[in-house]
């Protein structure tokens, strides 16, 4: 389905101010809320839409992009990723607490902060990134690598804890939640901000004894072996992910996650295409005339293959299935065979003699058919 016009959404002209776009923005906003219509999927598909809109409208440059292109100039989506319909609640509230507070609409009538208690967070590692180099072979067959990864990893005297002993207790400024709230003027007047306790970063605990180890975080750096599993069939460029595999989280938190970036060795005779190899195979001016057997190169080793007599330059020959395999799926590309001709430089006095013999015999002048044929060869690799 189409998207309406943001303008339309939020009920306002073009030439609508900054503060006349915030105030249909939170208008609409407090009237299609989800807990002010609960279970009402219309109003909440309102409330993501004029989301979605005020997202764009509210940035500067955003809003210049889509005044001047529309939709199409907002890449990604809303605003270069953005996209109101797939967004959950939380990302919506997160974005716009600035005009709301982060503790859903807390003081616009109360509704909104009912029904989501807040949890203490838990600090998430940060990600890694390797890459792997590999070989055409090791792409086809897939392949098992092993990193070892200098990393944070939890401390082993502390147990990751961060805290000596067991000395941890319920963090007086938010009762353990992780949260608190945060009152501030703004142009609608007094906004309540729920946002993470800065005393406990969150967790909704406190360490009253560090471990001297760590100081209180709870990681150390240290070193890991890594086992990865790369399936058949990547390609430069693509990323794999390891959940769980980056740096440990500071005081038993979640761990980030490793990132496998793929490249690709260059093959000495090889050109992947997708997942067909290309070969270009080079035949000496006899062969191609009388016909007889060339060796092609494959992932695991040559395969020889029948050329005809005749064989003319760009004729194309395909090894069905000795290419790679999709990723994760099923079937495998070709070998395209490329034909050319070699053609000599230079003669000696006996060749180029043996060579005027043929000069003026009608088997060695391409007929008119030959000439189309070939004409529609050459057509057909552009198109």
């Amino acid at each position: 389905m189409a998207k309406r016009d943001y303008y339309e959404v939020l009920g306002v002209g073009r030439d609508a101010s900054a503060n006349d776009i915030k105030k249909a923005y939170r208008k609409l906003a407090i009237k299609y809320h989800p807990d002010k219509n609960p279970g009402d999927k219309e109003a909440e598909e309102k409330f993501k839409e004029a989301a979605e809109a005020y997202s764009v409208l509210s940035d500067a440059d955003k809003k210049a992009r889509y005044d001047q292109f529309g939709h199409e100039g907002l890449s990604g989506g809303a605003g270069g990723g953005f996209n109101g319909a797939g967004m959950d609640m939380n990302d919506i509230f997160s974005m716009f607490g600035d005009i709301f507070g982060g503790g859903g609409f807390g003081g616009f009538g109360g509704f909104g902060g009912g029904g989501r208690s807040a949890r203490p967070a838990k600090s998430r590692g940060g990600d890694l990134r390797v890459k792997v180099k590999l070989n055409l072979q090791e792409i086809s067959n897939g392949v098992t690598k092993k990193f070892k990864l200098k990393k944070y990893v939890a401390c082993t005297h502390c147990n990751g804890s961060g805290a000596q002993g067991s000395a941890t207790e319920t963090c007086p400024d938010c009762g353990g939640t992780g949260r608190v709230i945060r009152t501030q003027q703004s142009f609608f007047g007094m906004m309540r901000t729920e946002v993470p306790c800065p005393r406990c970063e969150g967790e909704g605990k406190i360490i009253k004894d560090k471990c001297p180890h760590c100081n209180g975080d709870g990681i150390v750096m240290g070193e890991e072996v890594v086992e990865v599993q790369i399936p058949a069939g990547v390609s430069e460029g693509m990323q794999l992910t390891m959940r769980g595999k980056g740096n440990a989280g500071k005081r038993n938190g979640i761990a980030g996650d490793l990132q496998i970036l793929i490249e690709e060795e260059e093959h000495p005779t090889l050109v992947r295409q997708d997942n067909d190899l290309i070969y270009s195979l080079l035949l000496d001016i006899p062969t191609a005339i009388l016909g007889g057997f060339a060796e092609v190169p494959t992932i695991d080793g040559k395969a020889k293959v029948t050329i005809e007599p005749g064989t003319q330059p760009g004729k194309v020959m395909r090894l069905r299935g000795k290419g790679l395999p999709t990723v994760n799926g099923y079937g495998r590309g070709d070998i395209i065979v490329n034909i050319s001709v070699y053609i000599p430089e230079t003669l000696s006095k006996d060749e180029k003699k043996s060579v005027e013999k043929f000069k003026d015999s009608e088997n060695f002048r391409p007929s008119e058919s030959i000439k189309e044929k070939i004409f529609r060869r050459f057509k057909n690799f552009f198109d």
